[in-house]
């Protein structure tokens, strides 16, 4: 099968003349069927051939990232596929996984014990805490403290997935929405001169009205499946302890180590492969595994042993994330070419007919593309189209910085995909015991919860800086 795609994909390539760099305008749409492949071999392979999805989904991922990186080194020369890849890896994905790392280690960390009973009341509180606290430890953070305390207050419940996806949307997606510390997308957009303040003063009612929402619901939902069980008589007070407290001083440090970065412009560092790392986030980073080492070195074992914890949630991250990030780079390539790309018939929906930005159709476009892409990149990509001018977009066009700053952080939830927290919940529950929808399931289920709201946000004045109507 690789062979004959690895064929076709020769086929369709750009001459050697384009050798120079990775021009996304002569490419054609078959350069994205290895990340149409691998996703959908993500999403296919836990259900339909678990066993050796769980074996080797590590040389299923190195597969399909291989399927781009040779066809493009035949198409534009090893040292430009050598670029790509290091721009790629060395660019995006190391300190996006390093951040990853340090928060899924830290908050590893963090053991809440007690006996907390999943009740509608007590799980709909659990998620309305994660929820407010996604936008100053993370939405990574946020997700990695709770979900061992909602999965065990869980497990006697017949019907439990349904809690899990509800967290995913809410504490690992819609809760980061309110800083650049919440969410990786508003975090891009900080780097680029979005003020930190920005989205809480901006994006508050928005976030509020659709958290509010989807707690109502999920409240309804939990009532409804927990009177259909019968449960246990438990008539023990309700008691809860943190431990591991020095994990909570390691997160403050992690978001100071992140803040630093941003503020501290020494203006040097190196360039690999014509990729330049500057050396602000260069220690970030390096900062960023001390703390996390130091979180390994100052926790009793028994507070992990207790959580449940193990390295094979993040490692499975790491490694589908890495071809995620290099089946993307022809992607990204073609998008960026704008309306001389392949994708100009996209781009050219979020431009209204006066030649101002259409609102709505960049809400939507980087939504559904941050459910896929991952939302990150896909808000940088969306922030270029619009201008790339952080002063024009806090001020005449707020509404469409508010429309991708949605867009990238609320659908983020609606696939397994959309955010790394989102896959690394959905690990520990499979881990856990639970058994989570498919990946078509889970954006079925995301979907009826969350398009709705989507469209609220699309037809009402809900802030006056988002005109989408």
């Amino acid at each position: 099968m690789h062979r004959a795609s690895l064929t076709t994909l020769v086929l369709i390539l750009p001459t050697p003349s384009h050798a120079a760099s990775l021009d996304g305008a002569a490419m054609s749409l078959a350069w994205a069927l290895p990340f149409a492949g691998l996703l959908l071999t993500i999403a296919t392979g836990p259900t339909l051939f678990r066993t050796i999805w769980h074996a080797h989904y590590g040389k299923l991922a190195l597969g399909w990232a291989a399927l781009v990186l040779v066809p493009l080194a035949l198409a534009y020369g090893a040292s430009a596929s050598a670029e790509a890849l290091a721009h790629a890896l060395l660019g995006e994905y190391l300190s996006f996984i390093i951040v990853l790392f340090a928060l899924y280690t830290v908050a590893g960390g963090i053991l809440v014990s007690g006996n907390l009973r999943g009740t509608p009341v007590s799980n709909a509180a659990l998620l309305a805490f994660g929820t407010l606290i996604a936008s100053v430890v993370g939405t990574t953070g946020a997700a990695m403290i709770l979900i061992r305390p909602v999965i065990a207050a869980n497990l006697a419940r017949v019907h439990r997935a349904h809690v899990i996806v509800f967290f995913i949307i809410l504490v690992a997606n819609v809760g980061g929405a309110l800083s650049p510390l919440g969410d990786p997308p508003l975090f891009v957009g900080f780097l680029r001169g979005v003020d930190f303040f920005w989205p809480v003063q901006q994006l508050w009612l928005q976030t509020t009205i659709v958290a509010g929402l989807l707690l109502a619901m999920f409240f309804a939902l939990d009532s409804y499946l927990s009177r259909k069980e019968a449960r246990p008589a438990n008539d023990a007070p309700v008691s809860l302890r943190i431990h591991g407290k020095i994990n909570l001083a390691l997160i403050a440090l992690i978001i100071a180590a992140i803040l630093l970065s941003a503020v501290w412009k020494p203006g040097s560092g190196v360039t690999i492969l014509g990729t330049r790392m500057e050396t602000q986030n260069l220690a970030r980073d390096a900062a960023l595994i001390v703390i996390a080492l130091a979180s390994l070195r100052l926790t009793p074992d028994e507070h992990r042993a207790a959580n449940g914890f193990s390295w094979e949630p993040i490692a499975e991250v790491a490694k589908l994330f890495a071809a995620i990030f290099v089946a993307v780079i022809p992607v990204q390539a073609m998008l960026q070419a704008g309306r001389a790309g392949p994708f100009a018939f996209l781009l050219a929906a979020v431009t209204a007919n006066d030649g101002l930005p259409h609102e709505a159709a960049y809400f939507w476009l980087t939504g559904m593309l941050s459910a896929f892409l991952d939302n990150a990149p896909t808000y940088l990509v969306l922030f270029e189209l619009a201008g790339g001018d952080a002063k024009a977009l806090m001020g005449p066009l707020a509404g469409t910085l508010a429309a991708i700053s949605m867009g990238a952080v609320y659908m983020g939830a609606l696939s397994y995909i959309g955010n790394a927290p989102n896959f690394m919940v959905y690990a520990i529950a499979e881990e856990r015991g639970i058994r989570m929808p498919s990946f078509f399931a889970y954006f079925l289920w995301a979907s009826l919860a969350l398009v709705p709201l989507f469209l609220l946000l699309t037809v009402l004045p809900i802030a006056p800086i988002l005109k989408l109507f």
